[in-house]
């Protein structure tokens, strides 16, 4: 996340994940995710080939998949999460109570620009994220299998 070392963002993210699981999904107002909708992702390092878990706030698409946008809080550089799901798609979701397994489709063309519209009409602030950087930030559908 922008202005954060590989160090704070990976205890940011522990806290948040011990923050979401002791409150089934509903982040409390204590939570900097608190009013987000929040799933947690667990995937594969496309290079260490570790088990990783990421927060990611979400939209929901038409079709109920989930929608997560790699911006890194509008950060230039594109998160680690987000080549892990180039390089291996497939991962679990914590999201609701529920936990599933799921598939990474990375949103491209019209298709991209569709699921950003979507993205930003449920988290107005990702669209700031997009003006913010030169990169286009991508997108992943999370689809139930």
């Amino acid at each position: 996340m922008l202005g954060m070392t590989n160090e704070q963002v990976l205890e940011f993210n522990r806290e948040v994940i011990e923050t979401f699981r002791e409150h089934q999904g509903v982040m409390p107002e204590s939570s900097p995710f608190h009013g987000n909708p929040t799933l947690l992702m667990t995937m594969t390092g496309a290079r260490s080939g570790r088990t990783l878990t990421s927060p990611l706030s979400y939209a929901t698409d038409t079709d109920g998949a989930l929608i997560v946008m790699a911006s890194a809080g509008g950060s230039p550089k594109l998160p680690a999460w987000g080549h892990n799901l180039r390089a291996n798609p497939s991962v679990t979701i914590e999201v609701l109570g529920e936990t599933y397994e799921a598939t990474a489709e990375e949103a491209e063309g019209e298709e991209r620009d569709r699921v950003f519209a979507r993205m930003v009409e449920a988290l107005p602030r990702f669209g700031d994220y997009q003006q913010a950087v030169a990169r286009v930030i991508p997108l992943f559908r999370l689809v139930r299998n």
